[in-house]
């Protein structure tokens, strides 16, 4: 063989920093290690991978086309070393959630998935639907579970399971009087809302569409916590997932509003990389993610 695996993981490496010293740092390397392996890289085939500008590197048409088949090299030689070092068939995974499943679902999926593998490692990064497909499609993701749909060639969305967004108030506000809020309602309401590029945003504006632009959004806020606790604090209505509501609801510190003329339906969604080698630790949680039971009705 002409190449080795360091070596693709300096080219993998240099593909995701896009700089040498970085990617040399990432593996533990010199500078100067880093910079012979990937250039006697590229002069075993008489190809250049990179185009160098200054410091810093940018894949070519080459490298774009070599990347995700090295990355499935690399992770069916570390799947390989996991099973001779006897430490199982389970290993490091780095999965990536949006705020709704990071928060409500991910947490009981890593637990067990742990507590099958004693000493398996699982990196959660929680973010929202735009920011985890962008690491899936850079390789820093195993997969990701979305709360949003994303139209990509190079991702596979897979549904998973069935939500709901609820709109909700605290107890004393005067909506809660309402049988079910009208679009007059509805517009003259004040907002708390999930930020833009949010699945929950997302789902929340294609249920209410031809209203958004008339609506009053008081605030934009990233995390569901910090929503609820606006909204309990009397600033205003918001719409979140149903997951992330249901023990406010049962202590009594938020209610639902019906819209019954509007569907908050939506699904929630694996998101894979096309051309990445599912290897046995991604398809252990992906199993595990279906174990779980779908929502009440």
């Amino acid at each position: 063989m002409r190449y080795s695996l360091r070596q693709l993981e300096v080219f993998l490496a240099c593909a995701h920093f896009q700089n040498v010293s970085r990617a040399a740092e990432s593996l533990s390397m010199s500078q100067s290690a880093a910079s012979t392996a990937l250039k006697e890289f590229e002069q075993q085939f008489d190809v250049r991978l990179f185009e160098r500008t200054g410091k810093r590197l940018r894949l070519n048409e080459l490298g774009r086309q070599l990347w995700p088949r090295a990355e499935e090299l690399l992770e069916r030689a570390r799947e390989l070393e996991a099973t001779l070092q006897a430490h199982g068939d389970l290993g490091r995974l780095k999965v990536g959630a949006t705020l709704t499943i990071g928060n409500y679902l991910a947490a009981g999926i890593m637990a067990r998935y742990m507590a099958e593998q004693p000493g398996a490692r699982v990196e959660l990064e929680v973010a929202n639907t735009a920011a985890i497909a962008q690491g899936v499609l850079n390789f820093e993701l195993d997969l990701g579970l979305i709360e949003g749909e994303l139209n990509h060639p190079d991702l596979e969305m897979i549904p998973w399971r069935s939500d709901e967004l609820v709109v909700f108030a605290a107890p004393d506000h005067p909506l809660t009087k309402a049988s079910g809020l009208s679009d007059d309602e509805l517009r003259s309401a004040t907002w708390i809302l999930r930020e833009t590029g949010s699945g929950t945003r997302q789902t929340f504006e294609r249920a209410l569409s031809g209203l958004v632009p008339e609506l009053n959004i008081l605030l934009e806020l990233q995390h569901t916590e910090a929503i609820k606790r606006a909204v309990e604090a009397g600033l205003g209505i918001s719409c979140l997932s149903r997951v992330s509501l249901s023990d406010a609801f049962a202590r009594g510190a938020l209610v639902e509003l019906p819209v019954p003329h509007r569907s908050f339906d939506r699904e929630f969604y694996f998101v894979l990389h096309r051309q990445k080698y599912l290897s046995t630790s991604v398809k252990r949680w992906l199993e595990l993610c279906n174990s779980l039971p779908e929502r009440s009705t």
